[in-house]
C-alpha cells in the first residue's frame, strides 16, 4: 500500500470522526436554541398580555366608567383587551400560529370557554394552587405547538361584582350577554381559568435545521479543501522527493554512478536523507575505484 494511500485512509477516518462529532454538537446545540426562542417566544407574548391588562384597567376602564352606566363595554375588561391584540396579530400570516387565550371553565364571553387539553391544564392549577407556570408541548395538524399557562387565579373582591352573583353584576353586562349563569359563582382564592400563550414549534426548528445543513456543507466543503491542499503538499513535498531518491538508490544498486545526485535544499529531515544518501552514494563509488585501481583486470 501506498504512503499516499495510507495517509488518506487515516486522513478520512479522522474527517469522518470530526464531522460526525461536529454534526452531533451543533445539532444538538442548535435545537436547544431553537426550543429557547420559543420559549422566549412564549414569555414574551404573556408578558405582553399582561401588560395590555394593566394598561386596560388603569388606562383605559377610566375613560369608559360613565358610559358603562348605560352599556357594557367589552373594551374595558382587561382579558378582552389582551386577546383582541392578539387576534389582529394573527392576521399576518408570519403570526397566524400564535396565539393567547384566557381559557375559563364557567366564561362570561363562550369564546374562552376550555377544550379538552386546556382543562387539564386548570386541573393542574387547580390541585397544586403553589404552581406558577405550565409549559406543555401539543402535536396538531399544524405541526408542534408549545403551550405556556399561568393559572387565573381570584385575587380581588372586586372581581366578584361582575362573576360573583347574577344580582350584583351590571344590568348591562347580563343584558350584553343575555345570560344569568355563565361567568359568576366565583370564589375568592380560586382558580377558575388560565392564561394560556400558543406558540408555534415548527418555525425555529426549521429555521435550525436550515442552519444546521448549511453548516454542515460549509464544513465538508472546508474538508475537502483540506484534504485536497494537504494530498497536494503531501506528494511535492514528502512523496515526489521520496520517488527520486528511491530511483537515484535503484540506479546506484544497478551500478550506473552517472545519475544525478539528490539537490540537498532546506534542513528538514527530507533533506538530511538525501545529503546522508549523497554521502552514502560518494562513499561507495569511491570505494568502487579503489577496488578497481588494487585489481585492473576486473575492469
Amino acid at each position: 500500500m501506498h504512503i499516499a494511500t495510507k495517509f488518506n485512509l487515516v486522513l478520512i477516518t479522522i474527517m469522518s470522526i470530526a464531522l460526525a462529532g461536529a454534526g452531533y454538537f451543533s445539532y444538538n446545540l442548535l435545537q436547544k436554541n431553537a426550543k429557547r426562542e420559543v420559549i422566549d417566544h412564549a414569555g414574551m407574548m404573556m408578558e405582553t398580555a399582561l401588560a395590555i391588562r394593566g394598561y386596560t384597567v388603569s388606562e383605559v376602564r377610566p375613560l369608559l366608567k360613565e358610559q358603562m352606566q348605560h352599556t357594557f363595554l367589552p373594551q374595558s375588561v382587561p382579558a378582552y383587551a389582551a386577546t383582541q391584540s392578539f387576534e389582529k396579530l394573527r392576521k399576518n400570516p408570519q403570526h397566524k400560529e400564535y396565539s393567547y387565550k384566557e381559557a375559563t371553565l364557567n366564561p362570561t364571553n363562550p369564546n374562552n370557554r376550555t377544550t379538552d387539553w386546556e382543562d387539564d391544564i386548570i386541573r393542574a392549577f387547580r390541585n397544586d394552587k403553589e404552581k406558577k407556570q405550565i409549559q406543555t408541548i401539543r402535536d396538531t395538524a399544524r405541526g408542534q405547538l408549545l403551550h405556556l399557562a399561568r393559572p387565573i387565579q381570584i385575587k380581588k373582591e372586586s372581581c366578584l361584582n361582575c362573576h360573583g352573583r347574577p344580582e350584583q353584576a351590571p344590568e348591562t353586562m347580563l343584558a350584553l350577554y343575555n345570560s344569568r349563569t355563565n361567568g359568576f359563582g366565583w370564589k375568592l382564592d380560586e382558580v377558575v381559568g388560565a392564561q394560556i400563550v400558543t406558540v408555534p414549534i415548527s418555525v425555529p426548528h426549521t429555521a435550525a435545521n436550515k442552519t444546521f445543513i448549511n453548516f454542515m456543507l460549509i464544513l465538508v466543503a472546508i474538508f475537502v479543501f483540506i484534504f485536497i491542499t494537504l494530498n497536494i503538499l503531501l506528494r511535492r513535498i514528502i512523496i515526489k522527493p521520496i520517488i527520486q531518491m528511491a530511483k537515484q538508490a535503484n540506479d546506484v544498486s544497478m551500478g550506473k554512478m552517472s545519475s544525478p545526485e539528490f539537490k540537498e535544499s532546506g534542513k528538514d529531515e527530507l533533506s538530511t536523507l538525501g545529503a546522508s544518501f549523497n554521502r552514502m552514494r560518494r562513499s561507495l563509488h569511491k570505494a568502487i575505484r579503489m577496488i578497481e585501481d588494487k585489481n585492473p583486470r576486473q575492469r
